[in-house]
C-alpha cells in the first residue's frame, strides 16, 4: 500500500497547495469577505493588477531593491564569514557577538537607517542587508568549523597561501552549507526590503500593501500577499534544489 513517503515531491506540493487553498476558502466563509478575500477573488484581483503598468513599476522597484540587498548581503556576509571563520579565535569571539546583535529588534534601528539613508531605494536596500547579512556570516563560520581538519592540513602541507586555501579548499567545501544559509538569508532579506518599503518608500510592493491596508482594500492585500508567497516559495524550492546538487554524495 502506498503512503506519503512514496509520493513524488511535486505531488506533495500539489496536495499541500490544495490543502492551504481549502483552509483559506473555509476561513473566508467563516469570517466573511470584508475581513478576508477568497482565493478566487485574490487571483482575479492579481490578474487585474498585472494588466496595469503601475503594478509592474512597483514590482520592478521591489525586485531591484531585493537584488541589490541580496548581492551586498551575500558578498559581504561570505567575505566576512570566511575571514573570521578561518581564524579560530576570531570566530569564537565574533559568533556570540553577531548572534546577540542580530537578536536586537530591528524596528529600533529603523529611525537611524532613515536618518542615514533617507527615503528611497538606499534605505530599502539597507533594511534588506540588515536582515540577511548576519545569517550568511554565521552559516559560513559554522560551515568552516565543521570542515574536516585534514583538508586544511593538506593545504598547509602543500604550502598554500591563506588566499589559495580559502579559494581552493575552504570555499568549495562549505558551498552546501552556504546554500542553506542563502535560503534563510533570502527570506529574511525579502522581509527586510518589504518592511523598508512599508516604512521608508512610496514605491514597491510593500508600499502597495500599506496603501491597500489604509484603504481597507482586502482583495489587493491578499492578491499581493499571494504573489509574494508564491515567489518566495518558488525561490526557496530552487535554492533547496541547488543545495542538494552541491551536497557531497
Amino acid at each position: 500500500m502506498n503512503n506519503t513517503s512514496d509520493m513524488k515531491p511535486q505531488t506533495l506540493y500539489v496536495f499541500l497547495a490544495l490543502a492551504l487553498a481549502g483552509a483559506w476558502q473555509a476561513l473566508h466563509w467563516m469570517i466573511g469577505g470584508d475581513a478576508l478575500a477568497s482565493p478566487a477573488q485574490a487571483v482575479t484581483t492579481l490578474v487585474a493588477l498585472m494588466q496595469t503598468g503601475d503594478f509592474w513599476s512597483h514590482t520592478l522597484e521591489t525586485a531591484k531593491a531585493l537584488i541589490y540587498a541580496l548581492a551586498i548581503g551575500l558578498v559581504g556576509g561570505l567575505a566576512a564569514g570566511l575571514l573570521l571563520g578561518v581564524n579560530r579565535l576570531a570566530r569564537d569571539v565574533a559568533e556570540p557577538i553577531l548572534l546577540n546583535v542580530y537578536a536586537i529588534p530591528k524596528v529600533t534601528l529603523y529611525p537611524l537607517v532613515l536618518l542615514v539613508f533617507g527615503l528611497g531605494l538606499s534605505a530599502k536596500v539597507a533594511f534588506g542587508v540588515m536582515h540577511g547579512i548576519i545569517p550568511i556570516m554565521v552559516f559560513t563560520m559554522n560551515a568552516i568549523r565543521q570542515m574536516r581538519p585534514v583538508l586544511l592540513r593538506a593545504g598547509q602541507s602543500m604550502r598554500l597561501t591563506r588566499r589559495q586555501s580559502i579559494l581552493h579548499i575552504v570555499l568549495p567545501a562549505i558551498l552546501p552549507e552556504i546554500a542553506v544559509g542563502l535560503r534563510l538569508a533570502f527570506s529574511l532579506t525579502l522581509l527586510g526590503v518589504l518592511i523598508g518599503e512599508m516604512f521608508a518608500s512610496q514605491r514597491g510592493l510593500g508600499f502597495l500593501l500599506t496603501n491597500a491596508m489604509n484603504l481597507g482594500d482586502m482583495r489587493t492585500i491578499m492578491a499581493v500577499a499571494l504573489l509574494l508567497t508564491t515567489f518566495a516559495l518558488g525561490c526557496n524550492a530552487g535554492l533547496m534544489r541547488l543545495g542538494r546538487r552541491l551536497s557531497p554524495r
